[in-house]
């Protein structure tokens, strides 16, 4: 455990040992095989099916380039994307990329994940996609998206980019929408440094979308679309079998951070603790906390005595998509959950070897806000 009055991050990545990784690490100096879906990767992608008991895996270089192809891959005209304003630029980042127009629609104000009814009132005939965020790894409202697409015939993407070991009754997270894209980003659950993963339902999508990973290519002579190089290379699908034996551990003492969290905090007036402990099938990811209008000082204000403590908490998501230069021509009405969220949030530090001394700082900062 560590313990010190050295800065607390938010996050802080987990590693495997370094034994595991050097010997696959010899493995990829033998075979000279570095990258375009070599044995590592496959072997890679088939313990991640079994692990996640998902259909087809299609590993990619980061998340913001699953969220790419898997929109491409629908094959639309560029059009409409329906996405939460409260999320992470990325999300919004990868439809505009595409050429798309970004409609940001409003989140619930309990799961802070996108409100199914809003999404409906925003759809139009150049909508082409909804893409909700699992946000911190809580559940969308999958069964009422799934009615709204299917109902409109509008693909539903889900970026579950904090989803890893995440599920719900029926399964893992990942197995919602048309395609789900997970993170492997070094804040994650799970790191392979970067990268990142596709889920996919059938054998016939999985295929397309490793070729359009890799610039559309068929083979040495035929190109069928317009992809781009999304692949993982060798080296980062060996971090990540070496670093799955060690994810179920991490996660089991994310929960013990998390239970810690809540039996101090959960009961003070103005402090919301948004993901509870006791939900069936949580990863753990996050402790957001939202600070509201009765605690004694505002979210900033608290924010910038945890960062005077050494303790650096994040305003995840803040600011509102809305707000920033690149999405001031979107529409901005009715996210009035949104803004509410941006402006309180307070994600506190987490990782699986957090000692309870050092998380006792950050407990004290806001149990005793005047200290």
């Amino acid at each position: 455990m560590l313990v010190s009055q050295d800065p607390l991050y938010v996050t802080r990545p987990t590693l495997p040992p370094r034994d595991d990784i050097e010997d696959l690490l010899r493995e990829v100096w033998d075979s000279r095989f570095l990258t375009n879906r070599g044995p590592i990767l496959q072997r890679f992608e088939a313990d991640l099916e079994r692990y996640l008991n998902v259909p087809h895996v299609s590993l990619v270089a980061n998340a913001t380039l699953g969220c790419m192809v898997a929109l491409r891959s629908l094959g639309a005209d560029q059009g409409e994307i329906i996405t939460p304003a409260f999320s992470f630029v990325a999300t919004a980042h990868a439809a505009r990329w595409l050429g798309h127009d970004i409609v940001f629609a409003d989140i619930n104000p309990k799961t802070l994940n996108l409100d199914p009814s809003d999404v409906e009132r925003r759809i139009t005939s150049r909508t082409r996609a909804i893409l909700p965020v699992h946000c911190y790894a809580n559940p969308c409202d999958v069964a009422a998206l799934a009615e709204i697409g299917a109902r409109y015939k509008i693909p539903v993407v889900y970026d579950g980019a904090h989803c890893f070991g995440a599920s719900d009754q029926d399964g893992s997270l990942l197995r919602h929408g048309d395609l789900s894209v997970v993170s492997f980003h070094a804040t994650k659950v799970f790191s392979t440094f970067e990268g990142g993963a596709i889920i996919s339902h059938d054998i016939e999508t999985k295929q397309a979308l490793d070729r359009l990973c890799n610039y559309g290519i068929v083979d040495q002579t035929h190109i069928e679309a317009l992809g781009l190089n999304a692949k993982m290379s060798e080296i980062h699908a060996a971090l990540g079998l070496a670093q799955l034996p060690y994810v179920a551990r991490d996660i089991e003492n994310r929960a013990k951070v998390v239970r810690r969290y809540w039996d101090r905090l959960s009961k003070i007036p103005g402090i919301r603790c948004v993901c509870p402990p006791n939900r069936e099938g949580q990863n753990y990811y996050s402790f957001p906390i939202l600070v509201g209008a009765n605690y004694p000082m505002s979210r900033d204000i608290l924010y910038q005595k945890l960062q005077d403590a050494g303790i650096q908490a994040r305003r995840y998501f803040y600011p509102l998509l809305t707000d920033l230069p690149m999405y001031r021509d979107a529409s901005s009405d009715g996210l009035e959950a949104a803004r509410t969220a941006a402006e309180q949030v307070l994600c506190l530090p987490l990782y699986p070897d957090l000692a309870p001394e050092d998380q006792d700082r950050v407990i004290a900062c806001i149990c005793d806000p005047c200290a």
